[in-house]
């Protein structure tokens, strides 16, 4: 019931407004400080994420950390071979030949690839052109 009666609301806001998104979102916004059922219609969807939001800021004003419950104090370290996964991750992202993502199975060349002739020739004809013209 309560989402029926925000559209509606808006509904009747974007008509009063004339179709107006910012002048209908200013009288919903008038009408949900004076009418409760309003406010909670609108909110309700969101009010997970205000509440979460209004604690960390008391939090942070006040100087308080908040605990976490399943992070152990000192994390195990991991137990690995020196030439296993982690050794070729290294070589990889020191290499100066590596892929791109998204364009793995070609690596970037070496060098830039040569301009064919006919692109010379079009930029020359255009160069041309922009001379003919100033003058």
């Amino acid at each position: 019931m309560s989402r029926e009666y925000a559209e509606s609301r808006i509904r009747e806001a974007l008509t009063l407004a004339k179709g107006n998104p910012t002048k209908a979102r200013q009288q919903i916004i008038a009408w949900a400080s004076q009418d409760q059922r309003l406010l909670m219609a609108l909110a309700q969807p969101h009010l997970t994420g205000i509440v979460a939001h209004a604690i960390g800021r008391v939090i942070q004003n006040q100087g308080l950390e908040h605990e976490v419950d399943d992070i152990p104090a000192s994390p195990a370290a991991l137990n690995m071979a020196p030439d296993t996964f982690g050794k070729q991750i290294l070589n990889a992202l020191a290499s100066s030949n590596t892929p791109v993502f998204g364009l793995e199975t070609s690596a970037p060349s070496s060098r830039p690839k040569k301009a064919s002739q006919s692109h010379i020739d079009a930029l020359k004809q255009m160069a041309s052109k922009n001379r003919t013209d100033k003058k």
